[in-house]
């Protein structure tokens, strides 16, 4: 487990590059975290470390927004209407090609059951308007970078 204390939101990105650029394909991330805590932000920097650009907005109302790259693409899902997997199934989850690119899904608890072992959690706690909490369990693949 990583632990991190961002203190602005371009800390919070800065975080989330360097993390975008040690992802690889089959990787999924499932934030945790409250409205306003910096999901999108974070995500935001995951694809500019992606190599895909900083145009990421909040996938709230189309359920999932798509990002693609000459080699991986983002898929970045917003699941907080979803809660069962009737209505996975209907947001067409299981039809992208996850192995081959990389997902981040926000509001993760409520499908948290339907995950793949290797999920990469994001836990991101506000501590004030700008400070953040940032919390990566990623069975130890990553500590090296943060060490």
């Amino acid at each position: 487990m990583i632990k991190i204390i961002t203190k602005s939101p371009q800390e919070t990105i800065d975080t989330a590059v360097k993390l975008g650029g040690l992802l690889k394909a089959g990787d999924m991330i499932a934030y945790k975290g409250g409205l306003g805590a910096g999901k999108t932000t974070f995500t935001r920097g995951i694809a500019v470390g992606l190599g895909l650009g900083d145009n990421v907005t909040s996938p709230t109302f189309a359920l999932v927004n798509e990002y693609h790259g000459d080699k991986l693409s983002l898929y970045h899902f917003d699941m907080y209407r979803i809660c069962s997997e009737e209505g996975l199934e209907t947001t067409g989850f299981y039809d992208y090609p996850f192995e081959e690119n990389v997902a981040a899904v926000e509001w993760s608890e409520n499908i948290a059951e339907f995950l793949p072992k290797h999920t990469i959690y994001i836990t991101i706690n506000r501590l004030s308007e700008s400070e953040r909490e940032i919390i990566i369990e990623d069975g130890g693949r990553f500590a090296a970078a943060w060490n």
